[in-house]
């Protein structure tokens, strides 16, 4: 989330959260753009009037990259012209201030399900069945009641499977970069996942390693 108006930004990020995001924020062009070569993001939300180096300049920054996340750019001016020039610079989609929040949270789901690293809709391994645009997980055909953590820790699990996680993988992947790297959050969040998915057990824990679902296949359901 790039936005120069702390207020706003503080407002934005924590309702994202509340959705299940993991949102990081920068306050200009500048952290920004730090922020961009240190992370891989799936959406950058970026205002395009910004201090240090404008919302254009970084759009066309991340146009450029090789690997590079998808843009919802906003902006106090929907005039067609001011559109067609943001998009003409890279910009996947446009949002005009003011705006409803629940159609930010829409158009950031549609894009991230357009990102080109987006796996396949429904997540399946052990009789589990995790669907990410529905954000529905049954087990064995029973509906499994998550938190937002609990569904954001198992969906990390599903898509990494049969690779392991550490807990610093999934703190920066389900919770956010503000996350205390001694925090047993991931540990306890973990404890109540198995509870809830009963047994057999699906996720495993190599000390020193971290956390893995066994096996997975991922596809259309």
């Amino acid at each position: 989330m790039v936005e120069d108006s702390r207020s706003l930004a503080d407002v934005l990020v924590e309702g994202l959260r509340d959705q299940g995001m993991a949102v990081d924020a920068a306050h200009d062009g500048l952290e920004a753009a730090a922020k961009l070569d240190l992370n891989a993001y799936d959406v950058v939300v970026l205002d395009r009037d910004l201090p240090g180096i404008r919302g254009d300049t970084l759009c066309q920054m991340i146009t450029d990259a090789d690997s590079r996340a998808m843009v919802l750019m906003l902006t106090a001016s929907g005039t067609p012209g001011e559109r067609v020039a943001g998009l003409g610079l890279g910009a996947d989609d446009y949002l005009t201030k003011p705006f409803h929040f629940p159609e930010l949270v829409l158009r950031i789901q549609a894009l991230a399900r357009r990102q080109p690293s987006a796996r396949r809709r429904v997540l399946r391994a052990a009789g589990i069945e995790l669907d990410p645009i529905r954000r529905t997980v049954t087990r064995d055909g029973r509906h499994v009641e998550l938190s937002v953590k609990e569904f954001g820790l198992l969906e990390a699990l599903l898509r990494a499977s049969p690779a392991f996680l550490s807990a610093e993988d999934l703190l920066e992947q389900v919770w956010d970069e503000h996350a205390d790297p001694f925090t047993n959050a991931v540990a306890v969040t973990v404890g109540r996942l198995r509870r809830k998915l009963g047994d057999p057990p699906v996720i495993t824990t190599t000390p020193g390693v971290g956390y893995r679902v066994a096996s997975s296949t991922s596809g259309h359901g």
